[in-house]
């Protein structure tokens, strides 16, 4: 089996011992648990493992008192507990426990973030320390590639993505119907589960036309019209959509320049295979007229991971004006401005839009092209 080394892996490590809470978000089948494994492996700790989706342990858990918590850890001095959202109340019981046991360390694992970061925010402030375990990395594949495999791989993952398990298939035909599965499987099973959701194949079916724009504006009244619904139902879904970890959102930029667009926004995906297995089109680049969206999703995605990574404290932007000047990314970061156009064709001349030049004469420019994207992400 082909193991690559995660980035949080030595970060998770080095806060094990610190009496936090220490929660691990990201999608289904992205490496939480093996991550886990790991760890465990390498720390020499006394260590209680509990799976949030077993009935006993929700019920065992769900019982908040602090003598029901000291029968549960004993003397373990690390508590493991994956997908913890499956929980009940898991924000009051991490409190309970973390506050009731001076020495000890929670890594929590969740699948999405309504109960371990909504609900378990406010509880925990002080507390926590919040990781996003996202599918590989570029910078993680690189310590197990050569250059030239990665050149090689380039068109791959830009159609099937960077989930951790398609490194054990070996045929393109496999990759591609495990993504379909872990769709229907994983994925929109936890979207579906939330109570409330009346309309779920309007979900599946607003996650679709997500996907057929990816990189281009959406509007949530439009999107509405063609699925029946209200807008503020499209932006509920989308948002519920966003806390599973399938897509996320970039506002427009603007500083209230007349001829910016200061209300829009872009989706995309975290990932270019679930996007592809949304709309089950796995062809190769030569046969596609999509090339221009994978590739702003691709590097989007690697850009976030990297810079999540690194913790760096960034803000995530698109420019355009009335008048269709745009700047695929503007990147915000200690009041500074780098702005950033996408284009998969290295031999295609792209200058600064004068508008953007103008109102934003600081502000640096680069094209990020299959020439130089390595630089740019790893």
């Amino acid at each position: 089996m082909m193991v690559v080394p995660r980035i949080l892996e030595a970060e998770v490590e080095a806060n094990i011992g610190k009496n936090k809470v220490l929660l691990i978000m990201g999608t289904r089948r992205v490496g939480k648990t093996f991550l886990l494994r790991t760890i465990e492996a390498k720390i020499d700790r006394r260590v209680l493992k509990l799976n949030g989706e077993d009935l006993d342990v929700q019920e065992t858990l769900g019982n908040l008192r602090e003598a029901n918590y000291k029968r549960i850890i004993g003397d373990a001095e690390v508590v493991f507990i994956d997908e913890a959202q499956a929980v009940p109340e898991i924000g009051k019981a991490l409190k309970l426990m973390i506050d009731s046991f001076p020495e000890l360390t929670i890594v929590a694992t969740g699948s999405s973030s309504f109960d371990l970061l909504n609900k378990a925010g406010e509880p925990l402030t002080g507390r926590k320390i919040s990781f996003h375990l996202y599918p590989l990395a570029q910078a993680e594949l690189n310590k197990i590639e050569t250059p030239l495999e990665t050149q090689q791989s380039l068109e791959e993952r830009l159609i099937l993505g960077s989930y951790p398990e398609l490194l054990q298939l070996e045929t393109f035909q496999k990759k591609s119907e495990y993504l379909l599965e872990l769709i229907q499987s994983y994925l929109l099973k936890d979207i579906l589960s939330f109570e409330g959701i009346r309309q779920p194949d309007k979900i599946l079916r607003l996650l679709r036309l997500i996907a057929y724009q990816v990189g281009s504006e959406v509007s949530y009244s439009e999107l509405g019209t063609q699925l029946g619904i209200s807008k503020n139902t499209v932006e509920n879904y989308l948002d519920l959509l966003s806390k599973v970890f399938i897509i996320y959102k970039i506002p427009a930029y603007s500083t209230n320049h007349r001829k910016e667009i200061s209300k829009g926004s872009k989706w995309y995906f975290f990932d270019n295979g679930i996007r592809n297995a949304i709309i089950n089109d796995f062809k190769l680049l030569s046969l596609r007229n999509d090339i221009g969206a994978l590739w702003e999703n691709y590097l989007l995605s690697e850009r976030i991971k990297r810079n999540d990574y690194r913790r760096e404290n960034v803000e995530y932007y698109f420019w355009r004006t009335y008048s269709q000047q745009e700047v695929d990314l503007v990147e915000v970061r200690s009041g500074k401005l780098w702005a950033f156009e996408f284009k998969y064709a290295s031999d295609k001349k792209i200058k600064i839009p004068t508008a953007f030049a103008s109102a934003y004469p600081d502000a640096t420019f680069e094209r990020i092209s299959k020439d130089n994207y390595l630089d740019w992400i790893e």
